[in-house]
Order: structure tokens, then sequence, then C-alpha cells
């Protein structure tokens, strides 16, 4: 009879479970970052998406939120005649410009 084979098997389950509890507290520890795009399609970029980049950049300065961001620029959401369009994780803003976008962001951080 191998008696090597339960001792290894319930090694393996011992070490997937402390793997998986592993991944869940450090799941809990870490903060999911905010995954921002902004498009910088010609449309949207001429009706105003450059100054709303500004406007995004220095708030996450102020309030210290680099490290809890990802800004991309984006070529294109689609559909120019709404724009400008910031996409804050799945969610699609349109009509954005330089007062809107703050309150946006206020929601998003607060």
């Amino acid at each position: 009879m191998n008696y090597k084979l339960p001792f290894i098997l319930s090694f393996q389950v011992a070490f997937i479970h402390c793997e998986l509890i592993n991944f869940v507290f450090s799941r809990m520890n870490m903060k999911e970052k905010v995954i921002l795009q902004i498009c910088m399609g010609s449309s949207c970029f001429s009706r105003g998406n450059r100054q709303t980049l500004k406007v995004i950049q220095q708030y996450l300065k102020d309030h210290h939120l680099q490290g809890d961001v990802v800004l991309k620029g984006n070529h294109c959401f689609g559909d120019c005649s709404k724009g400008p369009v910031v996409k804050i994780n799945d969610v699609i803003h349109e009509n954005v410009n330089v007062e809107n976008i703050l309150e946006l962001l206020e929601k998003t951080f607060n």
C-alpha cells in the first residue's frame, strides 16, 4: 500500500488553501484603481477635452490621487456628436466640460 499518496494530496490541498487565503487578504487590502479614460479624438479635443484633461490632472494632484487612478487617453468612443466624452471605469459620460468634470470626480472619489 502506498502511504505517500494521501500525504501528498493533503499537502497539495493545504497549499491551495493557503494560496487562496493569501489572495483574499491581499485583495481586501488593495484598493482597486479607477480607470479614467478621456477621449482625445479631434472632435472631443476641439470641443474642450484639452481643458478637461488639465482639470482632471490638477484634481488628481490636489487630492493626492495619482496613485489611485490609471489616466489614459483614448482615440474615440464612437459617438462624436455627444462629446466631449470621458469614461470612468465602465461608465461613459457625455458632454463633459470643465464645470461638470469636477462633479463626476467628486462622485467617483467621495
